[in-house]
């Protein structure tokens, strides 16, 4: 019915299917792995201090380690809170702020006069 050579090319692009759709599978879960895992706080804090760093020099800088839950409008998250202190006009001041824990995008950022 069928001859020796057309059985070969089927079993060759079965397993040719085959390995690409396990390549492609394993590639996905490990992409999606990748972009589902959290910024680490000092990583935001560093991008948080670079940022400000544009501006001028700072003084000191924290970040609290320890994830708190973030309601924004209809928005939930998980967001780590800090905070950066410099001088200007010659006054201490201290800019707290909230970034998400996922993108460590600043959700929130407050001007503190010492």
């Amino acid at each position: 019915m069928y001859n020796k050579d057309q059985i070969n090319t089927f079993q060759g692009g079965v397993a040719i299917g085959v390995g690409i759709g396990l390549l492609t599978g394993v590639t996905s879960t490990l992409l999606m792995n990748h972009y589902k895992q959290k910024l680490s706080a000092d990583s935001i804090l560093q991008s948080v201090k670079k940022a400000f760093l544009k501006e001028g020099p700072i003084e000191g800088s924290w970040i609290n380690f320890e994830k708190q839950p973030v309601c924004k409008f209809a928005i939930q998250t998980e967001g780590y809170n800090g905070g950066i202190t410099r001088l200007e006009d010659n006054h201490l001041v201290t800019y707290e702020f909230l970034a998400d824990a996922k993108t460590g995008s600043v959700l929130d950022i407050k001007r503190i006069d010492n």
